[in-house]
């Protein structure tokens, strides 16, 4: 059986996340982050996924995407209503997610060349 190790062709993979930290390419990340294929934005200041308004999301929503990954953490947790309804009235989805799980779907859907910006909160970013 021959093995071919496949590059992927975006620039930021995430090799796992839990409540705490998350690990893109080879960077260990202790605070709120927000990751697309291109782009890396580190210390985004948000610390709540519960108080998360259109204002904090403004960074994640420069970017441009068709759907936004929000990691909430070690358990799955949502953003206000309103908070999701701007979004959907903008055209772009907002699925809520564990972190781990937003990390696994986040190389899936760039993999596939879409549009996707994951913007997780990690605990210990809250300061």
């Amino acid at each position: 059986m021959q093995l071919s190790l496949e590059t992927p062709d975006f620039d930021y993979v995430l090799r796992g996340a839990d409540g705490s930290s998350a690990r893109v390419n080879d960077r260990q990340l202790t605070r709120s982050f927000i990751v697309a294929p291109r782009a890396l934005v580190e210390d985004w200041p948000a610390t709540s996924v519960r108080t998360l308004d259109l204002e904090a999301l403004a960074p994640v929503l420069a970017l441009e995407p068709e759907v936004i990954l929000l990691g909430t953490g070690a358990a799955q947790a949502f953003p206000p209503a309103a908070t999701m309804a701007a979004c959907l009235s903008r055209g772009v989805g907002l699925e809520a997610m564990t972190n781990a799980a937003a990390a696994r779907t986040f190389n899936v859907l760039a993999g596939e060349g879409r549009r996707v910006v994951a913007a997780f909160v990690l605990e210990d970013g809250a300061s």
